[in-house]
């Protein structure tokens, strides 16, 4: 299981890398941003929305959650737990989205099940954001947005871009 899990891993991680090459689709949730174009000015006070517990079908219809907790320093703290088919976890991710320069930034850190990560030890993943929306944040080949404008708090739409130029999409319900 540990070597499907980082052979997974480095598939997924080598998905989010990518991605500068590929097309703007409207149909996509993800958005991609141009190679040195500015991030637009954006606070933690516009992610609110984002606030509480997540649950929903992850990968393959495997349950996922995902929690984010109320800005502290500049920063808010989320956590994303992938499980198995047979309700153990497959890997999580530790995610911090912080301001920075006026804007905001999304970093995040995979680890197996056993906790071992998947980046180097002082390595991880940064989506700079593309665009920002009422009730919705568009990082670069990462998306996060209410599912339901009007009705923030109830639902939770997350994507990834991969390699392949497919999504993986994750909705998620309040918990």
């Amino acid at each position: 299981m540990f070597a499907i899990g980082r052979l997974f891993g480095s598939f997924l991680v080598a998905g989010l890398l990518a991605g500068a090459g590929l097309a703007q689709d409207s149909t996509m949730e993800t958005r991609l941003g141009d190679e040195g174009s500015e991030s637009p000015a954006a606070t933690l006070e516009q992610m609110d929305w984002l606030v509480g517990q997540w649950v929903g079908d992850g990968i393959g219809g495997a349950p996922a959650m995902e929690s984010w907790l109320p800005p502290s320093g500049g920063t808010m703290v989320g956590t994303f737990v992938q499980q198995n088919e047979d309700g153990g976890i497959q890997f999580t991710e530790h995610l911090y989205l912080m301001e920075e320069e006026g804007t905001l930034v999304l970093r995040l850190k995979h680890f197996n099940a056993d906790l071992t990560g998947w980046e180097e030890k002082d390595g991880m993943l940064t989506f700079r954001l593309v665009a920002m929306e009422e009730c919705a944040a568009y990082f670069h080949a990462l998306t996060l947005r209410c599912a339901d404008s009007d009705a923030p708090g109830e639902g939770l739409v997350a994507a990834v871009r991969m390699q392949s130029g497919n999504e993986l999409l994750f909705s998620f319900e309040a918990m």
